[in-house]
């Protein structure tokens, strides 16, 4: 396959959400692949000598104000760059900003350059965009159909919708991780320093949700689970901001968490760095929580596929989870063995944890099988595959 000068382009790469983590690791293959990566967004990570940053792509840019403002900046960062291949990162997907998804559609018609869009979560999938009073601007270009598109989807349930909605057939790109990189030697220190900044001593359990503040994440589940553990020393740890949707979910938690005695602790000024990529106080990476976890929670209700899910493995933590679609449909079928809910927290489901957690032995022999699962379902190696087909022009079988 020849080497390639590809651009990767959305309205936000930078932060902790799902869709920057997986862009971060398509770019990480490609790389790798000998390819040159070049990014354009409406937020960038500080200190990113491969990024064009263009404010108005953001999806909290006026919209009014962008009728003519980014087809041409497009245009310049796409000759300058010599591209010759574009990925879309979930800006043809869903539509929070509708003249950058009009404005790409057109740049890749009119280009004919070869185009991987990139779908994390289509509009249909989200309640709020169900109602849209521009359904042609959707039709046209969320996603486009044209000939020099080619369409990843991150599950198989969103490519079965999106063929049957709009006639297109995507390849499945699961979300993955680096499965070959080697675990941190230092995790017992790190392990030690946290609990010492939380506050805790050598008892009690560290609870870690890895997720960011918005209701989808089902974190009521996580903090009830907690208060009928019954640790008093214990912590709930949560790692990532609150905001997207308003703060009225993490008000709700605190208040919910206060009522069942749990110490909740709410910390992505640990994890989260400012806006010119700058850690605040005391920085941790989400690595680092996941080393001091003793059990990590994930009771979404909904997702697009898991990041957290998938670290959490890589980490060899004990791992809640909720049963969500995508879970049942691509990953449970897989056969890690993880401590599953149907959307409650159960008598069973408190002993289960008490007994896992009580029994390290097991939880090692459960790490090791569900490592060497995810390494072969879920690693950048089926990454690199399935990219090296969307680049030919083939798609992988399925």
């Amino acid at each position: 396959m020849a080497m390639m000068r590809i651009g990767i382009v959305g309205t936000r790469l930078a932060g902790v959400d799902g869709v920057t983590f997986e862009a971060a690791k398509w770019e990480s293959v490609l790389n790798g692949l000998g390819h040159e990566v070049r990014l354009c967004a409406g937020e960038v990570d500080a200190l990113r000598s491969n990024a064009r940053l263009i404010p108005a792509m953001h999806f909290a840019y006026p919209i009014e104000r962008l009728a003519g403002q980014l087809l041409p900046p497009l245009r310049d960062w796409q000759s300058r760059n010599q591209l010759e291949a574009l990925i879309v990162e979930n800006a043809w997907a869903i539509p929070m900003h509708l003249p950058l998804g009009v404005a790409l559609r057109r740049l890749v018609e009119e280009s004919g350059i070869p185009t991987i869009g990139h779908h994390h979560d289509y509009w249909w999938e989200r309640d709020r965009f169900a109602g849209s009073v521009v359904p042609e601007i959707l039709e046209s270009a969320f996603p486009p159909d044209l000939p020099n598109v080619r369409h990843a989807s991150i599950n198989s349930l969103a490519a079965t919708q999106l063929r049957k909605r709009r006639g297109l057939e995507s390849v499945v790109v699961p979300n993955v991780f680096d499965f070959d990189q080697p675990l941190s030697a230092h995790r017992r220190q790190v392990r030690n320093r946290m609990r010492r900044e939380l506050g805790m001593g050598d008892s009690g359990l560290l609870v870690v949700q890895p997720t960011r503040v918005v209701p989808r994440k089902g974190i009521e589940l996580a903090i009830e689970l907690v208060g009928r553990l019954g640790d008093r020393d214990s912590v709930l740890l949560i790692t990532s901001p609150a905001g997207d949707e308003g703060l009225e979910y993490l008000v709700k938690l605190e208040l919910q968490a206060s009522r069942a005695g749990v110490r909740l602790q709410y910390a992505a000024d640990r994890f989260e760095p400012d806006h010119e990529g700058i850690p605040i106080g005391p920085a941790h990476t989400l690595g680092d929580a996941y080393a001091a976890a003793d059990l990590i929670t994930y009771p979404s209700l909904y997702e697009g596929f898991g990041n957290a899910l998938i670290e959490a493995v890589f980490h060899g933590k004990p791992v809640l989870v909720n049963r969500y679609p995508v879970y049942v449909a691509d990953i449970a079928p897989l056969g890690m063995e993880l401590i599953e809910i149907d959307g409650a927290i159960t008598d069973e489901t408190v002993a289960a944890v008490r007994s896992l957690l009580a029994n390290p032995a097991r939880q090692r022999r459960i790490a090791r099988r569900n490592f060497a699962i995810a390494q072969r379902h879920l690693s950048y190696k089926l990454l690199r595959r399935r990219l090296r087909r969307l680049l030919d022009g083939s798609a992988p079988s399925p």
